[in-house]
């Protein structure tokens, strides 16, 4: 009894004191990556000696080398290329859509626009009728009058809702299935509101796919404010507008994902994985996406290195290939974690820009977020904190590997993100160091706290 009374007693010392001690650890981390960090220097490289950097281009196979080499130099336990096919899908020329007549009265009136990833050329000059759409239900009800037209999807964000990711997904869906959905009913071509909340005129491409049951019509976003004349004109007035795009397909291309490892000293079974994705779109430098992320999960290695700590599982950097436009990438990585048995326990995330970091986001059950959320505190400090629900695309598919894997993301303040993603404006000089050295921070401290707990309740 007496035994039992002293072990309950120092209980909570042992607690406070595990508590102080991983404190002072991040504490430590965060000096390093806030005095010496390279992550930003880092990105300067990827942006402006390599560029843009869309699968299958030159761009994405040297980036991958700079990263090997850059892991390299860190010191990694061990750096290796993990082999992807990837699609390789070009744009093919300079997109182009305008005005061309309204209430029968001919005029040009170019429109700003880039064909979505993935769509397919026009095969020349196209010319039709408009006919516009706020959602699929009103597309619907008036689907006898869209054969021969184009559509155009006003697929704005609902201004009210703070978390713009979320208003990202509810628009997103006329960018990946609107054009298969029109053309369903005869439609020759799309066009979209771009996925923005810009108030310029810069439209935003993004990746949509073909459902092959349909014709593989032409596909364009729209600069926002040319979209909103769009849709107000061809709401009171008979408007025909012109297109042409000439996107297509080159056979997969042979890429890689960039891996490196610090070898675990106690469980090295045990596998924590961190990283962003390699490739971005053609028509920007990838800055916030994702090259952000890139340099963060690098930053992390650096660090680590830096001041000795070695992990007690074995921690994993990984730059992933082709998350943009076809998702090879993460599920390369996660087929061949399952092919070899890995017992992959963690996963982590940063593709949401290099903006001012607000939280970790975690996906986890109940018991393990009781664990989880008591080291909220130990990230205010650094102006963030532990919410519930998060992950990232490229390390989705590890839930195959593991169904009760822990799956987290950087969850930085996204305001601004959309204003830029998928842009051309997404460019080194939109990235602020101190924001982005602080996501790396709070990103170094959810992998010290996983790697020395675990994540079992």
């Amino acid at each position: 009894m007496r035994k039992l009374l002293i072990l309950l007693l120092t209980v909570p010392y042992f607690a406070t004191a595990q508590s102080s001690q991983d404190s002072l650890n991040i504490k430590k981390m965060a000096d390093e990556i806030m005095r010496n960090g390279k992550a930003y220097d880092l990105l300067r490289e990827l942006t402006k000696q390599i560029g843009g950097r869309l699968a299958g281009s030159p761009q994405q196979q040297n980036a991958a080398i700079w990263g090997k080499r850059n892991l390299e130099a860190f010191q990694a336990d061990k750096v290796y290329f993990q082999a992807v096919k990837t699609p390789n899908w070009k744009r093919g020329g300079n997109d182009f859509a305008a005005i061309s007549a309204i209430n029968g009265k001919a005029q040009l009136r170019p429109m700003k626009a880039l064909a979505l990833g993935n769509s397919l050329g026009s095969n020349g000059l196209i010319e039709a009728e408009v006919i516009v759409f706020a959602s699929f239900d009103e597309m619907e009800k008036r689907k006898d009058d869209i054969k021969g037209k184009v559509v155009y999807f006003h697929s704005v964000f609902d201004p009210t809702k703070f978390q713009t990711f979320r208003a990202y997904a509810e628009s997103g869906v006329f960018r990946r299935v609107g054009p298969s959905r029109a053309a369903k009913y005869g439609a020759v071509g799309v066009m979209i509101h771009s996925l923005s909340t810009a108030t310029d005129n810069e439209p935003h491409t993004g990746s949509m796919v073909y459902d092959e049951a349909y014709p593989k019509i032409p596909a364009l976003a729209l600069g926002p404010e040319d979209a909103k004349e769009l849709y107000e004109l061809s709401k009171k007035l008979t408007v025909r507008v012109q297109l042409q795009t000439y996107g297509f397909f080159l056979p997969d291309a042979d890429e890689n994902n960039v891996v490196a490892e610090l070898k675990g000293s106690e469980f090295p079974e045990e596998i924590i994985t961190v990283g962003g994705h390699l490739d971005s779109w053609d028509i920007n430098e990838g800055a916030h996406d994702d090259g952000a992320g890139i340099v963060q999960t690098m930053e992390i290695l650096r660090t680590m290195k830096a001041i000795n700590y070695r992990p007690k599982r074995t921690i994993r950097f990984v730059l992933f290939a082709n998350e943009e436009n076809g998702m090879r990438g993460g599920n390369e990585y996660a087929n061949q974690a399952k092919m070899n048995q890995e017992k992959h326990i963690y996963a982590l995330e940063s593709d949401e820009g290099g903006f001012t970091p607000r939280s970790i986001g975690i996906s986890c059950s109940k018991e393990q977020w009781k664990k989880f959320q008591a080291w909220s505190p130990l990230f205010k400090p650094f102006g963030g904190e532990l919410t519930l629900g998060g992950t990232g695309a490229d390390i989705g598919p590890l839930v195959k590997v593991n169904p009760a894997i822990v799956l987290s993301g950087l969850i930085p303040d996204s305001q601004r993100y959309f204003d830029l993603h998928h842009a051309k404006t997404d460019v080194f000089e939109n990235v602020n160091k101190r924001e982005l050295l602080l996501g790396a921070v709070n990103m170094a401290a959810i992998i010290y706290l996983i790697d020395q707990h675990g994540t079992n309740p």
